[in-house]
């Protein structure tokens, strides 16, 4: 199963959006691992970026300019962020998707609660002319 093509973009699992592109969605992870935890996922099946195909390398450019306005705005507001993705066995969610985050993490690998802690919100940012809406 492809949780993000199966659940998120066909509506069945709700996620509060951040910003939304023809070929990208950013949202609220539904399950937090750190205080603010965005997700950024292309709208089509990519496996990774290890999977990787020419054809790909159009939608991961919006994705990665996407990644960068939502870093610029957390970095305003926090003082800084983390972006990562995973491949392979790394990668719980066989789906392209990148995460931004920040603050102290909450759940340990396996999901796990870690303290008491609240999950925080993504910057109120609208995106600018310079993020690509599609090629």
């Amino acid at each position: 199963m492809d949780f993000y093509c199966d659940q998120v973009l066909t509506g069945l699992t709700p996620v509060r959006r951040i910003a939304e592109f023809p070929r990208v969605l950013a949202f609220h992870h539904t399950q937090p691992y750190w205080p603010v935890h965005i997700v950024i996922i292309p709208k089509r099946h990519i496996a990774s970026l290890a999977a990787l195909e020419p054809g790909d390398l159009a939608v991961v450019h919006e994705m990665l300019t996407l990644a960068a306005e939502l870093c610029r705005a957390l970095t305003a507001e926090h003082g800084g962020c983390r972006l990562s993705s995973n491949c392979g066995d790394f990668q719980t969610t066989k789906h392209l998707h990148f995460y931004l985050h920040h603050g102290p993490r909450l759940r340990d690998e396996d999901g796990k609660p870690l303290a008491e802690g609240r999950t925080g919100d993504a910057p109120n940012i609208a995106p600018d002319a310079t993020t690509p809406e599609s090629a």
